[in-house]
């Protein structure tokens, strides 16, 4: 949905889109628009005919776009008085490119004030509903949880972690990777597994919703986001460990702090014992991704870990399919092209039936 007046421009006089918005709609063709982003990088570089050129790369709390100031134009002097991390809106007519995307011709930018950057650090009205609705449905699946160890974990879980957890994205690239991202993606998830486990009586479904919580919960670091920008900083810990190894550290840290409540002493009597929950737990972690050239230490042994890893490859192929089709050039009627890194063309989707 677009953002329309009330936010440094004379209302009424320009519609706002995000920059997922954006790329959805020069697909129908040239619209004037304006956007309000942060600049996560810029670089001032050369054509081969040695003509310069600004690359000015931005983000907001759904997406990414790379916009070029060429010499020639009023935006290249604007653009060279741009810091990395400053907050910008960027006004001008848009349309498809060739090859780099949507192009801004005629455009201009200025810097937000500190009002309007609050505004576009809590995303749009659609996005904080949708991930308002997504962190409550978790937290109702999860405290449908019977296992009181499970239970306890992840309450524990959520209350020192809670806000990092809902910034954070689930990827770099591909799929759900912004700002909030890894909320949408488990809570999906979470309510696929509870179906999944509905039509598989067999599953632990307990230990299946516990799993989807904390199986990329090492991306609080590893794809982390600040309380104040979109800039997804690099992290050393999660360079050197990845967020398998840190998910299990932190599961194995917060197991250790649970023991020392006093919940803890009525546990030991509990079958199946508290150990094997926590190793059948770690097992999720470390098994999710399936395969080990995809970067599991270990493959899928248990009934809810392949489930977990489906669960999860599902969510991420829905979703990169859904952005794939906004953007994607199209190449014949209801075929689009092919979306690294999906492996095909796109055809378009069959309508439901309806009388």
């Amino acid at each position: 949905m677009a953002w329309r007046g009330g936010m440094g421009c004379n209302p009424g006089a320009m519609e706002y889109l995000t920059l997922t918005l954006l790329k959805s709609a020069v697909q129908q063709g040239r619209v004037e628009v304006a956007l309000h982003a942060q600049v996560e990088a810029i670089h001032r570089k050369d054509t081969r005919e040695g003509k310069p050129f600004i690359e000015v790369h931005l983000a907001d709390a759904e997406g990414k776009l790379v916009l070029r100031a060429w010499s020639d134009s009023p935006a290249f002097t604007a653009c060279e008085g741009l810091a990395k991390g400053c907050f910008v809106e960027v006004s001008g007519e848009f349309s498809q490119g060739t090859a780099f995307g949507p192009e801004a011709k005629r455009w201009t930018c200025r810097e937000l004030s500190s009002d309007e950057r609050a505004v576009l650090l809590a995303g749009s009205v659609e996005r904080r509903a949708r991930q308002d609705g997504d962190y409550a449905a978790l937290c109702g699946l999860l405290g449908s949880i019977e296992d009181p160890r499970l239970k306890a974990l992840c309450r524990l879980f959520l209350e020192e972690y809670g806000d990092r957890f809902r910034r954070a994205a689930a990827a770099r690239a591909n799929h759900h990777a912004r700002r909030g991202g890894l909320v949408e993606h488990v809570a999906q998830m979470a309510r696929s597994a509870d179906a999944v486990a509905t039509a598989y009586k067999n599953l632990n479904r307990d230990l299946l919703l516990a799993g989807v919580l904390f199986h990329d919960c090492g991306k609080l670091w590893e794809n982390g986001l600040p309380a104040d920008g979109f800039q997804m900083p690099f992290d050393e810990r999660g360079e050197l460990l990845g967020h398998i190894t840190i998910g299990i550290e932190l599961v194995n840290a917060l197991w250790r702090k649970l023991l020392t409540r006093d919940e803890a002493r009525e546990w030991g009597g509990l079958h199946p014992a508290s150990e094997d929950v926590r190793m059948h737990l770690l097992h999720l972690l470390a098994s999710h991704h399936g395969e080990l050239q995809y970067g599991s230490p270990v493959v899928p042994k248990t009934p809810e870990a392949w489930a977990l890893h489906y669960v999860d490859n599902l969510d991420a192929k829905l979703e990169m399919m859904h952005a794939a089709y906004a953007q994607a050039k199209r190449l014949a009627p209801r075929i689009q092209e092919k979306q690294w890194p999906l492996p095909g063309h796109l055809v378009e989707p069959l309508a439901r039936f309806g009388r």
